[in-house]
């Protein structure tokens, strides 16, 4: 709610414009956003840390399919090898332990479903309909908040026995809480800018960056125990996320060399044509004339 209501500030103060999107679809698509915020935090309460990361580990390949699948989108082996490395690293960083349950097992896989449909919407949404991330957030932000708030906590009820809003709240507590929402304002609108921009997989890559950071963070800052396996691990993290950096750049320079090519070629047959008069060069250009007509027409 802080973020809709910051981001409606930034509206009627002109900072950006806002863009009405069909009603059913932002519902659904904060909704979905709702769920899967929920499911993240069931699967960290019901499973160890280690499984956890676990999670977040295959969001990666679990959205990679989903986008070959569904989307046609291509990933080069090149991609494919450098996504395994990161997720290798991170893995041998930041797990530590795999406690497996049912329970949550099954709020992982559905953490994880709900997340990666969520961010491919995230991308997809902006892209057809042709809004940005501001907006969309702004306009899926208050159904986000809607569905959280109607089962927080009802499901902190069920698990805690413990109703939420029977705690008293000092001002401390109220001051990091305030301070709480004022940084998820920035976390909400980096999240669709990210995304909106570049893909859900490069947003995931960005998170494993985060894990690594927290870790070296967690070390220098709290002097949190570092061992010789979470350096080896965060070493070959960056170097895949290196490895993925370079290979994604190359590939967007070949796909903009491909759609060069074809006008480049059109430009060189053009200034190349000998200048000639006569009937046959009318005749032939109105032939001409006549077949991008046709293929103009194909084309609509």
């Amino acid at each position: 709610m802080v973020t809709f209501c910051t981001l409606h500030a930034a509206q009627r103060l002109n900072l950006f414009v806002s863009k009405s999107v069909d009603l059913k679809t932002v519902m659904l698509f904060g909704i979905l956003n709702g769920i899967s915020i929920g499911f993240l935090n069931l699967s960290l309460g019901f499973n160890s840390i280690g499984f956890y990361q676990m999670t977040k580990l295959a969001i990666i390949p679990f959205t990679v399919l989903l986008e070959t699948i569904f989307l046609k989108k291509q990933f080069s082996s090149k991609i494919k090898f450098a996504l395994f490395l990161l997720l290798v690293g991170v893995g041998i960083a930041s797990i530590t332990d795999l406690q497996l349950n049912f329970v949550g097992t099954i709020l992982s896989l559905l953490a994880i479903i709900t997340t990666c449909v969520g961010q491919i919407l995230t991308n997809t949404i902006q892209k057809k309909l042709n809004v940005s991330s501001t907006q969309l957030l702004y306009q899926s932000a208050p159904f986000q908040a809607a569905i959280l708030f109607v089962s927080g906590p009802v499901v902190d009820q069920m698990l805690t026995k413990q109703n939420v809003f029977a705690y008293k709240y000092s001002p401390v507590v109220l001051a990091f809480i305030i301070l709480s929402c004022l940084i998820a304002v920035s976390v909400n609108f980096s999240t669709f800018l990210v995304i909106g921009k570049t893909s859900p997989v490069t947003y995931q890559v960005l998170g494993h960056l985060k894990t690594c950071l927290v870790l070296g963070f967690g070390y220098t800052l709290l002097h949190d125990p570092f061992t010789g396996r979470n350096i080896l691990g965060i070493l070959i993290a960056v170097f895949g996320m290196g490895l993925y950096s370079y290979f994604c750049t190359e590939d967007n320079k070949k796909k903009q060399l491909a759609g060069d090519l074809p006008l480049a070629s059109q430009v060189k047959d053009k200034d190349s044509l000998p200048l000639l008069a006569g009937k046959n060069v009318g005749n032939q250009n109105e032939e001409n004339h006549e077949t991008n007509k046709l293929s103009k027409d194909s084309v609509i």
